[in-house]
């Protein structure tokens, strides 16, 4: 791996990115009715615009956004990327493709080995191109990113047999587990696996994967992570933003 003079991963300008902006972000209506969840306001800027200003910071410049509803109000804010640095194109869907099958209709893709696929409306301090080395040293086709989270359970939990006799007992436990990040490396030549034009969920591929034992690699990562889903979620990421923390 090589490094320029400002210390960014140079091979990072063989990565193409996808954003996918193309959801009616329901879980946050009646805000997104309007408006693309992907411009909802973080500080003084969308959160997709932080995200285009972290994947320039780490050298990623070349950006598609898969676009669905309300796509005109994206276009006509991000234009072709030049004031944040970066050439960025559209990819239209005429019908909802889930969160993979997208990437089947994006024909520059073809270009680059490696694709980084990141939700647009994502509130991290993920290194990019941490996570991007991490996959290409895995020799896995696709990597995960993830997040641990703990989750209590306020009731008294009940271990039993099938037959109903009780065999365990915990009051209020806490659960730790890891969540997808929402954000994934693919190697290119996954994309050939995916059904063109079809609904392809990122579960379905996941599925696809374990199926017919095609490794898949988990890179993850302890600091700041937000999806921007729900309304308690949004208010934490308006209050936890500043241009320093997440963009530098």
């Amino acid at each position: 791996m090589t490094v320029d003079q400002s210390g960014r991963n140079s091979s990072n300008n063989q990565v193409g990115v996808v954003l996918l902006a193309g959801g009616k972000g329901t879980r946050l209506a009646p805000y997104t009715k309007v408006l693309p969840k992907p411009l909802m306001p973080i500080g003084e800027m969308p959160i997709l615009e932080i995200l285009l200003r972290q994947l320039h910071r780490d050298g990623l410049n070349e950006v598609t956004l898969a676009v669905g509803h309300l796509a005109s109000l994206l276009r006509a804010f991000f234009s072709d990327g030049s004031k944040f640095g970066i050439n960025l194109e559209y990819s239209l869907e005429d019908k909802p493709l889930g969160t993979i099958g997208p990437l089947t209709l994006i024909d520059r893709l073809k270009q680059f080995d490696t694709v980084l696929v990141a939700n647009g409306d994502l509130l991290t301090q993920l290194s990019f191109s941490e996570l991007i080395e991490s996959h290409q040293k895995s020799g896995c086709l696709a990597t995960i990113a993830a997040h641990k989270r703990e989750e209590r359970i306020d009731f008294g939990v009940l271990e039993t047999e099938e037959s109903g006799r009780l065999i365990g007992f915990k009051e209020k436990p806490t659960y730790e587990f890891k969540v997808s990040m929402g954000v994934y490396v693919f190697s290119t030549s996954l994309i050939d696996l995916i059904p063109k034009g079809e609904y392809f969920d990122f579960p379905d591929l996941i599925d696809l994967m374990l199926r017919t034992d095609k490794k898949v690699n988990v890179y993850t990562f302890d600091g700041y992570w937000e999806d921007l889903g729900r309304p308690d979620d949004y208010e934490r990421a308006v209050a936890d933003f500043s241009v320093e923390r997440f963009i530098g």
